[in-house]
């Protein structure tokens, strides 16, 4: 068997993993433009900021060892066309013919032009390139301002860089609040209080209008008509799946359609990442969930169909988890949805606070301040719900619970109010 994986991210190496545990022989090629191994894109402020060396960027290890670990045929060079129907990958050298072919092309990062915004200022924060040129410019010390767009989780990441750059910091938003799509309304205030004590400047309602020079400082002038000093702006917008090499050849939405066992509208061709629009499994929906764990769940169980098993990936939940400044943040669910509130803690307090929102017998979504630790179970409970399973929680998982500080009393309600 030839298997053609395009893309190499943490989808790609779970797939190509997964190939190479059910055929020993198979053929497995793997087209890359960028000629690094995977990595993971939410590690890259870490990088920036020292937390992480460069090499700790590539969880898989180097490029030449991962290939040689897997057995895999590597091919520098940008693909053109994968054409589903001839189940083939088109690039300026020439046209390769597979048995089986896996889009796992990822997502670039979106960012509209700002007029008058030179090249050199604008930075994204995606790739590991993008990682680089902005170590190397605060590197350089000529930085005092910055404006970052986008109070998202990758925003407030590169917010923290910089204020440990001694940058002066605006982060800006035409949302009303900070981690709009994953915080309540009141819990988004209580962390801007946190984030403004740090002395980082917030402007919600508001974006970049365009870039001027006032007195030989660069200026970003907002849509509400203030303005902010700004050596650099940092566009933290938001991405797109990257589905152009696969356009007009599969079914495509806002990324490829796949269904549990990440095939496309087109047989022999599979797809997995952040290009591909699985199961939202609280909606219901066919989403883009974007996440780490996701991908390679994505990956694992394309690599293992494509390689002749039966593997299911029936979807996942929205979720978010974050360290910056000193706090916590753990989002998971719909922030929409309405229902009855199970609340522990204090917004204005310090230590854990839990909000969760009760709809349907369901924990429709919860926020999470200060406590990573129960993080993980709190999911699973979730996903039990969303699979129709009952609403206790096994002993051992309430032990957990009670031991991360959550208190018997939630724990209880939040059982009695999930039994439908």
């Amino acid at each position: 068997m030839r298997y053609g994986i395009v893309g190499f991210g943490t989808a790609g190496y779970h797939a190509a993993q997964a190939i190479r545990e059910q055929d020993k022989a198979g053929e497995v090629h793997v087209y890359g433009d960028t000629g690094l191994a995977p990595y993971n894109p939410m590690l890259t402020t870490y990088y920036i900021f020292g937390k992480l060396p460069r090499s700790g960027l590539f969880p898989f290890g180097p490029l030449e060892e991962v290939a040689d670990r897997l057995g895999l045929t590597l091919h520098h060079e940008r693909v053109q066309k994968v054409r589903a129907q001839d189940l083939a990958v088109e690039t300026e050298r020439g046209v390769q013919r597979y048995d089986k072919i896996l889009i796992a092309t990822g997502a670039t990062a979106f960012a509209p032009p700002v007029k008058g915004l030179s090249p050199q200022d604008a930075h994204l924060m995606r790739t590991v390139d993008d990682a680089q040129r902005l170590k190397d410019r605060l590197d350089r010390g000529d930085v005092r301002s910055a404006v970052v767009v986008g109070a998202s989780m990758a925003g407030i990441k590169v917010v923290e860089v910089l204020e440990k750059y001694g940058v002066r910091v605006c982060l800006a938003d035409l949302a009303p609040h900070i981690f709009p799509l994953a915080a309540y309304p009141e819990v988004s205030a209580a962390i801007e209080k946190r984030v403004a004590k740090r002395g980082i400047d917030l402007r919600f309602g508001a974006t970049i209008d365009h870039m001027e020079l006032w007195n030989g400082q660069k200026t970003a002038v907002m849509t509400d008509g203030s303005v902010v000093p700004a050596d650099l702006v940092s566009l933290c917008i938001g991405t797109r799946a990257a589905t152009q090499v696969v356009q007009g050849e599969v079914d495509i939405d806002r990324g490829i359609l796949v269904n549990e066992r990440m095939e496309t509208s087109a047989p022999g061709v599979y797809a997995a990442g952040d290009c591909a629009q699985g199961v939202n499994l609280e909606s219901g929906e066919k989403q883009i969930i974007g996440l780490w764990a996701n991908a390679n769940r994505q990956g694992a169980a394309a690599g293992a169909n494509m390689a002749g098993g039966e593997a299911r990936f029936e979807g996942n939940i929205l979720h978010n988890i974050t360290h910056f400044m000193d706090m916590d943040f753990i989002g998971f669910g719909d922030n929409r949805i309405q229902g009855e509130l199970l609340e522990q803690g204090a917004l204005d307090g310090d230590g854990l606070y839990v909000r969760a929102v009760i709809s349907g017998g369901r924990v429709a979504g919860a926020n999470i301040l200060d406590s990573y630790r129960i993080s993980g179970i709190l999911k699973n409970y979730m996903l039990r719900l969303f699979a129709g399973e009952g609403g206790s929680l096994p002993d051992y998982q309430r032990a957990m619970l009670l031991q991360a500080g959550l208190r018997a009393e939630f724990i209880d309600r939040m059982e009695v109010m999930t039994r439908g």
